[in-house]
Formats: C-alpha cells, sequence, structure tokens
C-alpha cells in the first residue's frame, strides 16, 4: 500500500500508555498540541494543533505494521515490538531516531526459590512463557540453552506461580510487578526504548513535510 497522498496529514501512530504520555513533549517541541487524550476519548483517530499532522491510537503491536504498509506515514514503537515485527515482515521500515523514551528492560525472570542457574548448567529444558518469541529464541540459543517456549499475551507472571512454565520473558521497569507475584529477575536480555519509525515511500514522496518533525524529535530526545 502507498503512503497517503501528498496533500493529506501526516498521520503518526501511537499506543495509548506509557509511548503516548513520553511522546507528547517530544510533539510540543515540535511546536505541535494534542487536544484530546485517548484514554478519555473513544476516537482513535486524534487531531492536533498542527493541521498536516493527525494521530491513530492503535495496539503496540500494531504501529510497525501501519507504518510499513503505509497506513501511517510515521510511527513510535518499543525495541522489543520492532524485533518481534521484524523477525516477520523483514525490511520495510526506517529506524532514524532511538527517542530514548519508554524505557524498560526485556529480561528472565524466575519464581523465587527456583534455581535459575542450577538448571541451565545441568542442561535442563526449560519452559519459557513470554509474548516475546523470537527475542527469547535468539537469547537461549545464544547460551546453548534448551527451552520450549509459550506465547502467552499478558499476565506472564502468572506462568511460573501455577507450573505452566519455570521462567518467563518479559519486560520490566521498576520491578514492582515481579515482587508482588513473588518473582525475581534472574537474568537480563537487552535493554528496551522507543524508536522512531517512518514508512520508505513516505520518506521519499513527503520528505518536505517530514524532516523537519523529525528533525525536532531528534533533538528533543538528544536532550533527554
Amino acid at each position: 500500500m502507498s503512503p497517503a497522498s501528498a496533500t493529506a496529514p501526516l498521520t503518526l501512530a501511537l499506543s495509548k500508555g506509557r509511548i503516548f504520555e513520553e511522546t507528547l513533549p517530544l510533539l510540543e517541541a515540535a511546536g505541535v498540541h494534542v487536544t484530546e487524550s485517548p484514554e478519555s476519548s473513544r476516537k482513535l483517530i486524534l487531531p492536533t494543533s498542527d493541521p498536516g499532522l493527525r494521530l491513530i491510537i492503535v495496539r503496540a503491536s500494531d504501529v510497525p505494521t501501519y507504518v510499513q504498509y503505509g497506513a501511517a506515514d510515521f510511527g513510535i514503537a518499543g525495541k522489543d515490538v520492532l524485533f518481534e515485527h521484524a523477525a516477520q515482515h523483514p525490511g520495510g521500515l526506517y529506524q532514524p531516531i532511538d527517542l530514548n523514551i519508554a524505557k524498560c528492560r526485556l529480561c528472565v525472570a524466575v519464581r523465587q526459590g527456583f534455581d535459575y542457574q542450577a538448571a541451565v548448567s545441568q542442561g535442563s529444558r526449560l519452559r519459557v512463557a513470554t509474548k516475546y518469541v523470537q527475542a527469547a529464541r535468539e537469547h537461549f540459543a545464544r547460551k546453548g540453552v534448551y527451552v520450549d517456549l509459550i506465547k502467552l499475551y499478558g499476565s506472564m507472571e502468572l506462568a511460573p506461580l501455577v507450573g505452566l512454565a519455570d521462567a518467563i520473558v518479559d519486560l520490566v521497569s521498576t520491578g514492582g510487578t515481579l515482587k508482588a507475584n513473588n518473582l525475581v529477575e534472574v537474568e537480563e536480555i537487552v535493554d528496551i526504548s522507543s524508536r522512531l519509525i517512518v514508512n520508505q515511500a513516505s520518506l521519499k514522496t513527503r520528505a518536505a513535510a517530514l524532516q523537519p518533525l523529525l528533525d525536532a524529535f531528534a533533538r528533543a530526545s538528544a536532550d533527554k
């Protein structure tokens, strides 16, 4: 699918929650104000103070798809989401800027009392629950650890507690959720932050409109 007409507003794809909230200051640094919140509005297309820019609100995992296929000219997505997307849809996305927002880390966690290091060193085959199957598969392959991956979409912390899995691979920010569920972090896989991604066709055909926003985002993120 080709990007929208050059006369149409640019479309920025965002997800609700932390990424949306931490993107607002970057937009404001570019002179753009968002007058409605996706948390209080049922609208999925939000106008901005700039008639040449609108926002669309989609699931975090769908942001790269909207951008790759031209339904959005650019978007903001976490490195975790981009890694999983690239495994199934290689190419098609330009990732010019690490925005240094929505920072966290992708980690391995187990229930308290489970001897993870012993299980790994003894060559045990682990059951690992995760939403991030590709990242988990590559991590354990590098370590030479045999795993059975169980894909879940939420409530990851429950899996070790009820015997579904020995470990989980999930995003961790403060670690409070792990602690509340009697889990402990045993291994960090990678630091995560959110990146600006751009449709490659839009970058060519709408560069005059896009570039000032990209430059403003780059300046604002460099100051973080």
